[in-house]
């Protein structure tokens, strides 16, 4: 052992002095592991450690979960190389730790950084951030600590005439993102990130580093739309670039209830998923006061189109010109301007804006979901436009589907909610106060629309989408009963035959249910120990 290595062991005996043997064996486990190619001691970081809170608070993303009653880590790892992941796999399984993998941090409900009712370390991934762009064969290995600014960027470095169908916010990490289906404004046109992926490094709960072709087609279906963290540790994704033109258009457009707000509404909701599937057109609902500081509904239509000014207002002028769309409202520029216009960024940011991991805004946030299959009339829209004014603070946006997205098997992967869906929708709500009573108070608002929203939405189940992450609907404590907690909240995620064929992946790749978290898969019954 090094010198620096024994150093490090010695401080760490008076660190922990009072703290539980498991974590000090923990610590000596990983840095005698014969595992590591390289020193892993100057990756590790316990409350001893002056940077500790650093390390933590950098990719934590809600607010709600930076609170003093937070439970914290025992340890983080910023792990430098692939040794360093396997050998925190094998010193956890050997000491009982229960390890919470982070890449970005954006996780709605904290789980990649907390946990509530055993010890736990985070294994941080934010060091794998390498992408490596080949045009040639429009194809790209991504590294699951990297961002969706920072694949962009590349991509863009490479060429103006290609993107990829993930999501709109730049700091947002690869890992969790692309694991859990992520989509974006190009969904209509190319499917989720998961319907683009094409090959994966993962490594298993025996420390070994696996591909597409080791792991098995059952596993790489899992980890594409059923959330990695289940079956292991995801390294890396590759993925099959889109064609883009060089040119698209953006426009934004904003109607009020005195604005025929109603009627907008109800022609989306029976065109939007029926639109040219170059066309992407949200609707988003909030309340604002009017001129009079009365309280009033505000939809706004934040859009995109693959394609010029000119064949999209012959597009709206057809489908959709209740929205009143003017020539004036449109912008052209390339994709990658589109992503920065779209997260609001100021007109003429430089695509290099893309690079920064610093959020526009930290803030406390609830977010929830469901899925539109049938139009919603005008007076149940009226009913919920009343019930969104008398809550003032829920907001909700409406994101298409149609397209490519109709197209695709509900089974193809973990991902079901796929034809006969007119839109998902996302419940929204920030503030800024800290404590656990604001958050309280917020979160319950949020549950109130939730609630009242029912008659117009999915049932049997009321489905949910995994990666706005709710735990509103169901927890698993992973004890005896987790069969069952998980089935609660995976026929919601995943609908019933694909959670029963990700079980059955769990039960195969992880049977002693290591990997795991308050929304995990669970293993059949009969395979715990």
């Amino acid at each position: 052992m090094s010198l620096f290595a024994l150093i490090f062991v010695f401080l760490f005996s008076h660190a922990f002095a009072t703290s539980n043997n498991a974590e000090q064996n923990f610590i000596q486990c990983l840095i005698n592991s014969p595992e590591l190619t390289t020193p892993i001691a100057g990756a590790i970081y316990t409350p001893a450690n002056a940077s500790f809170p650093t390390v933590l608070q950098a990719y934590i993303r809600n607010l709600r979960f930076n609170e003093s009653t937070t439970p914290k880590p025992y340890i983080i790892i910023t792990a430098l190389d692939l040794s360093h992941v396997q050998a925190s796999i094998k010193c956890a399984k050997k000491h009982n730790l229960l390890m919470k993998t982070r890449s970005g941090g954006h996780d709605y409900e904290g789980l990649s950084y907390v946990a509530y009712d055993h010890p736990f370390f985070i294994l941080d991934l934010f060091n794998f951030r390498s992408i490596n762009v080949s045009i040639e064969d429009e194809t790209a290995w991504v590294q699951t600590g990297a961002t969706l600014g920072e694949l962009y960027y590349r991509i863009a470095e490479k060429s103006s005439t290609h993107g990829f169908p993930a999501g709109v916010c730049p700091t947002v990490g690869v890992g969790g993102h692309f694991s859990g289906g992520g989509y974006g404004n190009m969904m209509r046109k190319y499917g989720l990130t998961v319907d683009n992926i094409i090959d994966a490094e993962l490594v298993d709960v025996n420390g070994k580093l696996l591909n597409r072709e080791s792991m098995g087609e059952d596993l790489f279906w899992a980890i594409t739309g059923g959330g990695g963290v289940s079956f292991g540790v995801v390294i890396s994704y590759k993925i099959n670039l889109v064609r883009v033109p060089s040119t698209v258009t953006v426009f934004q457009v904003r109607r009020t209830s005195e604005q025929n707000v109603t009627d907008v509404a109800y022609r989306w909701l029976r065109v939007a998923d029926k639109l040219d599937e170059n066309l992407f057109i949200r609707m988003v609902f909030d309340v604002v006061n009017n001129t009079n500081g009365v309280k009033t509904i505000r939809a706004s239509f934040p859009s995109l189109f693959l394609g010029n000014t000119t064949t999209l207002m012959n597009i709206m002028d057809q489908s959709f010109p209740e929205l009143g769309l003017q020539r004036s409202d449109c912008q052209e520029m390339n994709w990658t301007q589109s992503v920065l216009w779209y997260y609001n960024f100021p007109p003429g940011s430089p695509d290099s804006t893309l690079l920064s991991r610093i959020p526009r805004s930290l803030t406390h946030l609830k977010r929830k979901s469901d899925y539109v299959k049938n139009p919603i009339s005008k007076q149940g829209l009226r009913f919920i436009f009343q019930k969104m004014i008398e809550l003032e603070r829920p907001g909700l946006t409406f994101n298409p589907y149609g397209g490519r997205m109709a197209e695709i098997s509900e089974f193809a992967k973990p991902f079901p909610h796929r034809a006969g869906n007119i839109a998902k929708i996302q419940y929204a709500l920030d503030w800024s106060e800290n404590g656990v009573a604001a958050a309280n108070f917020y979160v319950n608002l949020t549950r109130v629309l939730h609630k009242y929203m029912t008659p117009f939405v999915s049932k049997s189940p009321r489905e949910a989408f995994l990666n706005y992450r709710d735990l509103d609907i169901g927890v698993n404590h992973n004890g005896k009963n987790s069969f069952l907690e998980g089935t609660v909240y995976g026929v919601k995620y995943f609908k019933e035959t694909n959670f029963r064929r990700l079980v059955k992946v769990k039960t195969m790749v992880d049977p002693d249910n290591f990997f795991r978290n308050e929304q995990s898969i669970p293993t059949l019954p009969s395979s715990r120990k």
